[in-house]
């Protein structure tokens, strides 16, 4: 019986992701092929550009904020629209918060609780508030695994 409710679930969860991913696209964010965003993660698209890469794994409690309320405030000439940019097989760990105006490379690993306020180049391991770089990854990069199937 609770192999077949943690199916259920499972599934269930699979579903809500699919209307996740097609709530962020229709609202402007472009997300590739095989991304896992997890259901407890935030992505504000309501005024910046958000664009994420394929194999990309977004965990629980992240933040992506494509813009910033309080740059009017500071700087009358800034709107407080931004970017962000999350290349390919990336990682980004539980409570990571993603500032506006920020590049991630491709095969960057992001550690948890990390402020991701400057950009992360390809191929790095990094965390910290702010973040710091902290380890640089060797080629040939190996992909995450696959955790989910396709849902989007």
């Amino acid at each position: 019986m609770k192999v077949v409710i943690r199916k259920l679930i499972h599934y269930l969860g699979n579903i809500l992701r699919l209307f996740q991913m097609s709530f962020l696209r229709a609202s402007g964010a472009t997300i590739g092929k095989n991304t896992m965003i997890s259901l407890g993660a935030k992505i504000d698209v309501r005024r910046g550009k958000v664009t994420i890469g394929d194999h990309c794994l977004i965990t629980h409690g992240c933040y992506i904020l494509s813009h910033d309320g309080a740059a009017h405030i500071i700087n009358q000439e800034d709107n407080g629209t931004g970017y962000v940019t999350i290349g390919d097989h990336v990682f980004i760990g539980v409570n990571t918060v993603v500032m506006r105006n920020v590049t991630i490379g491709n095969h960057a690993i992001i550690g948890a609780g990390s402020v991701v306020n400057k950009d992360i180049p390809e191929g790095v391991v990094a965390a910290g508030n702010p973040i710091k770089i902290l380890k640089t990854l060797e080629k040939p990069y190996r992909p995450l695994p696959k955790v989910h199937k396709d849902v989007s």
